[in-house]
């Protein structure tokens, strides 16, 4: 008889998940080794500051990628806290693109992250907020990943390595700038939060005993929060879930009637479904009508096919490391030459992690069944992911879903699917490191058998982990000059348009004063007409133009406008005009 069967405690490294989770004493505590989550926690934020640095080494000066979409975001993070704390029924009608409506949804909004824009408030605090916020997605993607292999029948070992490969994944680097698309945690979370709830993992499949519906419920919820980041990942989660419901639901059928006897669910975790899945379509549908109301007021957001063949990325893409890779970034300089935009196709999850992954398939704790059925959502997941260029055309492919499911012509970048490409292969990772450390068995000499055991699984993990060093560019953020504060508002900040116009954005977190300039995922038909018309401000009909529209004030910054329109504007005369100009710090300010 062995150990189990004799009721001896299996060894915390040989025990699944479940056991861990769910084993349960006869008063009902549970004995699920809080301390094992509190370590996983601290060593994701430990992590991520490490595999983010130097994030947090000048958080109030800094901003890791670029002055483009960083800057942008960092106002929308702000924007959203401003707004709900002082005007709530104003949040979609931002102080940027005056005199637009709906412009805080002209691209992904961030939203989910509002309560963390209610913290502090002017132009510094925005830009720590985003470092911090840049730094804890790390630590949540990690810990989603860790959190979805346990549930799904991996040991620690094998969470680590998967959280570290997803979290950390090559391909990432290349998002560097670009929030919403790095912000993922809540995908793998709410997935395990769900399986969780529904008592399912991919080792031992429905176990009915197991389910906690306030997991469910938390998992639906957490979907929404991840859908409220904005729908470029957000779409596919939802499809994603709907599709799971359809086939849960269809199987659930098929055991009914296969067996003529009812599997049991229980009727809290029906509520806790339907519940938590009405939330989860209400944010969803809310969030849609408003993006709709978008296209309505400015055709030219319906995005036209033309983006996603541009953005298809080729096969090789998927076997390429982007420049912000300190392993890989120099080693595959020539095979990102022939990229045509590297930034979206520049794919690796991982060497790594592929190889993991493929040994996966063959050794694993996962059945074989489930291997296969990872192996083909990798598959899948990977022909999806080229886009146009699967087949020729694309269809079918990631234009098909384009031309049929709703919403996902908006989806323009189909290289943006690693991340379930990435998280199927950290899943098979997990299977593999898991089996390796349980194949060790229960020998006489234990205590020696898990210093080997733990020796040879630090390997992949430092090499998943190697993988995730950045060489990203933390380049200085400008500051807003002080007249933008004073100045009465609505503002025309010279000179306009271009990546300049999201540096004003973020410069108007001090007092959030209204402001013509803006940048988005298009272009109001008002911004090229001011554009235009204020090329040679001032003069008498620029000015009349800017009162025409509300605008009482146009603070020129002489130092940004070399190669613009504006270009040597000090010199140019205000007599005659009806206004008055001053020069305050550096910037010119026009009274009008």
């Amino acid at each position: 008889m062995d150990a189990r069967s004799a009721g001896a405690r299996p060894p915390v490294e040989s025990a699944s998940p479940e056991q861990i989770s769910d084993a349960r004493p006869p008063g009902g505590r549970s004995r699920r080794p809080r301390p094992e989550w509190i370590l996983a926690i601290l060593a994701s934020l430990l992590l991520a500051v490490a595999l983010t640095w130097p994030t947090l080494r000048h958080p109030a000066t800094t901003i890791p990628g670029d002055l483009g979409d960083p800057t942008l975001q960092a106002w929308q993070v702000a924007w959203s806290g401003h707004a709900l704390l002082s005007d709530p029924l104003g949040l979609w009608h931002s102080n940027t693109f005056y005199p637009e409506r709906y412009t805080y949804a002209y691209s992904d909004t961030l939203l989910g992250y509002a309560p963390i824009g209610m913290l502090g408030s002017g132009f510094e605090a925005a830009v720590i907020r985003y470092n911090v916020l840049y730094v804890l997605l790390h630590a949540l993607a990690f810990l989603g990943a860790y959190a979805l292999t346990r549930q799904l029948g991996a040991n620690r070992w094998g969470g680590a390595v998967a959280g570290v490969a997803w979290a950390y994944a090559p391909w990432r680097l290349a998002h560097a700038g670009h929030l919403n698309i790095l912000s993922s945690g809540g995908i793998a979370l709410s997935l395990a939060m769900l399986a969780r709830g529904h008592g399912w993992s991919l080792r031992h499949g429905y176990r009915p005993e197991r389910r906690r519906p306030g997991w469910a419920l938390a998992g639906w919820l957490t979907a929404a929060w991840q859908v409220s980041l904005g729908f470029g990942i957000g779409l596919p989660l939802v499809y994603f879930l709907l599709a799971a419901v359809l086939v849960a639901a269809g199987c659930y059928g098929w055991a009914w009637w296969r067996r003529r006897e009812r599997p049991p669910f229980g009727r809290r975790l029906l509520l806790a479904d339907l519940a938590g899945g009405a939330a989860f379509g209400a944010v969803t549908l809310l969030l849609g009508l408003v993006y709709l109301r978008v296209v309505d007021l400015n055709p030219q957001a319906q995005r036209t096919l033309d983006w996603t063949e541009m953005f298809s990325p080729p096969l090789m893409g998927f076997l390429t490391a982007p420049a912000d890779s300190w392993v890989w970034g120099e080693r595959h300089a020539a095979a990102r030459e022939q990229l045509t935009w590297p930034p979206e196709m520049a794919l690796l999850p991982g060497m790594t992690l592929l190889g993991l992954a493929a040994a996966g398939l063959f050794v694993s704790v996962f059945p074989p069944r489930r291997r296969v059925a990872l192996g083909l959502g990798v598959l899948g997941t990977v022909l999806l992911g080229l886009g146009a260029t699967l087949g020729g055309d694309g269809d079918p492919g990631y234009l098909t879903l384009s031309r049929h499911l709703p919403g996902w012509d908006a989806l323009r970048t189909p290289g943006r699917l690693m991340h379930w490409t990435s998280l199927l292969l950290a899943v098979l990772a997990a299977g593999l490191v898991t089996a390796l450390a349980e194949s060790s068995g229960r020998p006489a000499n234990r205590r020696r058998a898990r210093i080997v055991t733990a020796l040879v699984l630090l390997v992949p993990l430092a090499l998943v982990t190697v993988e995730g060093v950045n060489r990203t560019p933390h380049p200085t953020v400008p500051r807003p000059p002080a007249a933008l504060r004073t100045v009465p508002d609505p503002i025309l900040v010279l000179p306009a348009g271009g990546v300049g116009d999201l540096t004003y954005m973020l410069w108007t977190t001090d007092g959030f004063p209204r402001v013509t300039n803006g940048l988005g995922g298009f272009e109001p038909a008002s911004q090229a007409q001011t554009r235009a018309a204020i090329a040679s401000f001032p003069d008498p009909g620029s000015v009349a133009y800017l009162r025409g529209i509300g605008v009482r004030s146009v603070v020129a910054v002489p130092d940004r406008a070399a190669g613009t329109p504006w270009e040597g504007i000090e010199a140019r005369p205000v007599d005659g005009l009806g206004i008055t100009r001053e020069e305050r710090d550096g910037a010119l300010v026009y009274l009008l």
